[in-house]
């Protein structure tokens, strides 16, 4: 429901058949991922809704457990289920385009998606980018993990994240920045 929402918003404003299915994927994708969910769910108290409702006794671990990424974005999208299920589509598409317009907005002026820009420069070179999570820390519902971007074995990028999307995309921003370097033209 909420891709679908943010999609149905999106499409007549991108002219899809003109710029490509393409921009609207990944305008779509970044709008609705786990950190745009996130900030919704704490734009509208949700973190402090699921503390005051969490059972007594459990303490830190509710205060923990309610500012997690993933337990945020999957509350949210729980949310949106249940408006739907009682309010029908529209209006419940309604309330979601205007709860992720921050987003919507930031997404449509900032697009995000380093491991894509990525492939596609390497891609001119001939070359495959891989990723590779070389460490997880933290406990499960905290866990940060780093990943290296590399090519034909060598490392191009490091980056860390709360998940391993996130640290990939960490990984590829910085490949991409040492690609745009003065020193990466010296190499070549």
């Amino acid at each position: 429901m909420l891709g679908l929402a943010v999609t149905a918003h999106l499409y007549p404003r991108l002219e899809a058949e003109r710029y490509g299915a393409g921009r609207l994927t990944k305008i779509r994708a970044q709008t609705v991922s786990g950190p745009s969910c996130r900030a919704v769910a704490e734009r509208l108290g949700v973190p402090a809704e699921l503390e005051r409702a969490a059972p007594p006794g459990v303490g830190q671990s509710a205060s923990t457990l309610v500012t997690t990424e993933r337990v945020l974005a999957s509350v949210i999208e729980a949310v949106i289920g249940a408006c739907y299920l009682h309010a029908g589509y529209e209006p419940t598409a309604e309330a979601v385009v205007d709860a992720f317009q921050p987003e919507i907005e930031h997404a449509l002026l900032h697009p995000v998606d380093f491991k894509s820009t990525l492939q596609e420069r390497l891609a001119q070179r001939g070359e495959l980018v891989s990723y590779e999570v070389t460490a997880e820390l933290g406990p499960p519902h905290d866990r940060i993990f780093e990943v290296v971007a590399g090519v034909s074995g060598r490392p191009i990028g490091t980056g860390s994240g709360r998940s391993k999307k996130h640290a990939e995309q960490e990984a590829a921003r910085l490949a991409l920045e040492m690609m745009d370097s003065p020193d990466e033209d010296d190499d070549e």
